[in-house]
């Protein structure tokens, strides 16, 4: 992956450059050929960052979906086979085999599953309005780029950066526990003893209360 991505931005070495924009004050822009470079050059990366990537992981997220559609349907099946007696000559037949050789999937590969279909949709939704402006910008003369809408579409790319330590952590096993055991604290008294993280997280809990209230 590494190298694939040196290889596709290789080109960037000749579009950007050290610019002086003031007196004094330099930055990286980018020099194009007018009038089809900023349209090649945004057409292009929306392509190859954002729409190839998406279809990819799309096909290959509706794959795994179906690979463990039929694996619970299999698992099922051989339940329902092992409760009821063999039928005929008494050999299992060809559905029972199948079944039996089916490697099941354990929940923790399902809740990965999910997580990353959560992760798809929020660099889908983090990305999809940024791309859209960055478009309409070059393609349209009349765009109105200096609007409030399109500087916050171009800002939600940002939250995407944001949006996958969240989601890792509420994917988390001991993430929800934790939290729901910060948020009881001070509704009920907790008798049941706590884990060794939930116990450690309290007392640094209570101890930057006790703090505020001084």
């Amino acid at each position: 992956a590494w190298l694939v991505s040196f290889v596709f931005s290789v080109p960037q070495l000749f579009i950007f450059s050290r610019v002086q924009i003031a007196p004094g004050v330099y930055d990286c822009w980018a020099e194009f050929i007018q009038p089809w470079g900023p349209k090649a050059y945004v057409t292009w990366t929306t392509l190859v960052i954002f729409l190839v990537p998406i279809v990819t992981v799309t096909v290959c997220q509706v794959r795994i979906c179906r690979a463990l559609q039929i694996n619970l349907y299999l698992k099922t099946l051989q339940q329902k086979q092992q409760q009821q007696p063999h039928e005929g000559d008494g050999h299992p037949n060809s559905l029972s085999s199948r079944a039996s050789n089916v490697v099941f999937v354990s929940k923790s590969r399902i809740k990965t599953v999910k997580m990353t279909v959560v992760i798809v949709l929020a660099y889908t939704v983090c990305w999809a309005p940024f791309f859209t402006v960055q478009l309409w910008s070059v393609w349209d003369t009349n765009a109105p780029t200096e609007t409030a809408i399109f500087t916050i579409f171009m800002l939600l790319a940002s939250l995407n950066s944001v949006a996958n330590p969240c989601i890792y952590l509420l994917f988390t096993v001991k993430f929800p526990t934790l939290l729901g055991t910060l948020l009881c604290m001070k509704h009920t008294d907790m008798k049941v003893p706590l884990p060794e993280e939930a116990t450690m997280v309290s007392s640094m809990f209570l101890s930057f209360k006790n703090s505020d209230t001084r």
